[in-house]
């Protein structure tokens, strides 16, 4: 599955790494710009982006100009910004974007954040292959090692959160949110047993990490 590139335009040096490495390990190709005016010229000559993280407050060209410039190449924008007064929010979407996000925030809000947006994009694969299987979104459907395995509805969900996350470890918690949804009532041990049923049906005991105290991961 080819990766989403997606541009980063943020002058805090620590928040813009911390970014681009956790979308790395989430599968994302990413480049970094820390001047709104570089990220502009850059784009004259490369702008194949799926997304852009823009921060409002940057050096050289502000996001919301920078909007302007993305919505030309037609690169979807999700902002990222420590700017929480109801004016920018409006401004920013209703000039265009997609999502607005103020600062701090979780690094899984936002990757679920960032999927949600290259779905409605239609930039996102439906097949995404990983270890042994291949987990097709649009069919509903994993195959290991080209032989379908039956999956219930929610271990297929399950599966997909977790591998479209993979080496990042989620709780229990929040597992359910993203799984089950946020208004079911029942417990986390709903989670323990799916993911026990995974690792039976598709062998994944070593690789479908326990993180003591927090959740799982696939690693």
């Amino acid at each position: 599955m080819a990766k989403n590139r997606i541009v980063i335009v943020e002058d805090e040096d620590a928040i813009a790494r911390m970014i681009a490495m956790n979308l790395k390990v989430a599968n994302y190709d990413t480049q970094v710009y820390f001047d709104g005016a570089e990220a502009a010229s850059a784009l004259e000559t490369d702008h194949a982006y799926d997304l852009a993280l823009l921060d409002v407050m940057v050096p050289g060209m502000d996001g919301f100009a920078l909007l302007e410039i993305m919505k030309l190449y037609q690169i979807p924008v999700i902002f990222l910004t420590a700017k929480d007064d109801l004016a920018s929010k409006i401004q920013g979407l209703t000039g265009g974007a997609e999502d607005y996000i103020v600062k701090p925030f979780e690094v899984l809000e936002l990757l679920v954040r960032i999927e949600k947006v290259l779905e409605r994009s239609n930039k996102v694969s439906h097949v995404l292959k990983i270890l042994n299987m291949e987990i097709n979104f649009e069919e509903h459907t994993v195959r290991q090692n080209g032989q379908e395995v039956a999956l219930k509805p929610m271990e297929f969900e399950l599966l997909a959160v977790l591998a479209k996350n993979k080496n990042i470890a989620i709780s229990r918690e929040n597992l359910l949110k993203m799984v089950w949804g946020i208004d079911y009532l029942g417990e986390t041990r709903t989670v323990d047993v799916h993911i026990g049923q995974l690792r039976k049906k598709l062998g994944l005991g070593g690789q479908i990490k326990t993180i003591s105290k927090v959740g799982y991961r696939l690693e």
